[in-house]
Parts: C-alpha cells; structure tokens; sequence
C-alpha cells in the first residue's frame, strides 16, 4: 500500500518488483463521480507514487462496483492468460454534478474550482489510463491527462457537457482535438455523442 487510506481510492503497488502504482477510483455509488474529495486524494495519492522512487509507472482505472452487470465481480479480474487485468474495471462517468449544481460562475472561478485537475497531465512518471466502461465529461478529461489511454471493448468516451448547456472545462475541447481530430472533436462536444475504443 502506497500512502495513506482514502475515502475514494484504492492505492497499492503491483508487479513482481512492486514497480507499478495502481490507483483504482472506488466511488462505485456516484459511479466514480469525480467530487472535490476524490480529486484531491487523487493529486495526494500521485505525489505519493512520484515521490516514490521503487514506482516507475501509474496506471489509473476505475472501480468494478461502478456501474450495473459489475456487482460481485471479482477485485482482480482476470484476462485470459491469468494475469491481473486493469482493463476489466470501469473508469469514470464524469465530474460531480450534485456538488457542482448549485455553484454559481463566481464561486466557481473565485474557489480555483478545477485547479488542482491539472496533476494528472504533469507528473513526471508515465500515467495509463485502463478504461473498459464510461469515461464521460471529466472522467474523459482525466482519461485525456494521461499519457497513455488502454481502452477495453466496453471503453465509451464522451463529452456530454453539451446536454447540460456547458462546455468540457478541464482542459476536454483542447485535449479531445488532439485526440481524434477537430471534426470528431467538434461533433463529440456539439453533439454529446460518445464514441467507443
């Protein structure tokens, strides 16, 4: 174990070696909803594994409790050569919209609101993201941050924010560009339509 317990994250190290720091989002009853709280042990959490000179790699994914069809499954999935398998686990379905709807523009801009998001894209040991469900909204972005994307069969990403009358704001609409390009980016964020792996 890496660091101190959390409320939103499991943290460990895996591999023979114990080389690898796994952060698993564990907020399974908001479906992974990124909350401040989650946010900030997840910035706790990667300072831990940067500062850790045996981890030299991250891999972030979600929890297997996250969405329907997952309940009882184990918490070590396997694939098919028997090794433990990051991508048989859920990802993110977005930013928290219960914690945020009520927020006004000012307090938003004021409290620094998405000021710390920006952890994931500057840590300096390479970051996997293993989706194998919804990486929508801010779960996308998060996704985005990182320098690489493992996506499993039942990866959807999205930017949905559009359906609410908003924007990606953690960095979506010039990360998703990047990503797949200015038309599938445009329709992604015009449209909240979601793509598969």
């Amino acid at each position: 174990r890496a660091g101190p317990a959390f409320q939103y994250l499991l943290v460990q190290k895996m591999g023979a070696q114990k080389n690898v720091g796994l952060i698993q989002l564990n907020r399974p009853q908001a479906l992974n909803a990124l909350c401040e709280g989650l946010m900030a042990e997840l910035r706790q959490a990667l300072e831990a594994m940067e500062s850790d000179p045996q981890v030299g790699a991250i891999v972030l994914t979600g929890s297997e409790k996250a969405f329907a069809g997952r309940m009882g499954a184990s918490p070590h999935p396997k694939n098919s050569g028997g090794d433990w398998c990051p991508t048989a686990l859920p990802f993110a379905a977005g930013a928290d919209i219960k914690e945020m709807q009520n927020k006004t523009f000012q307090e938003c801009y004021n409290s620094g609101f998405l000021a710390g998001w920006d952890k994931v894209s500057v840590v300096r040991k390479p970051i996997i993201a293993a989706v194998n469900g919804y990486a929508l909204g801010g779960g996308c972005e998060l996704a985005m941050m990182c320098d690489i994307i493992y996506a499993g069969e039942k990866a959807q990403f999205g930017q949905p924010e559009i359906l609410l009358g908003t924007i990606p704001g953690a960095g979506g609409t010039q990360r998703l560009t990047r990503a797949v390009g200015k038309s599938l980016a445009m329709e992604m964020v015009l449209t909240g339509d979601r793509i598969s792996a």
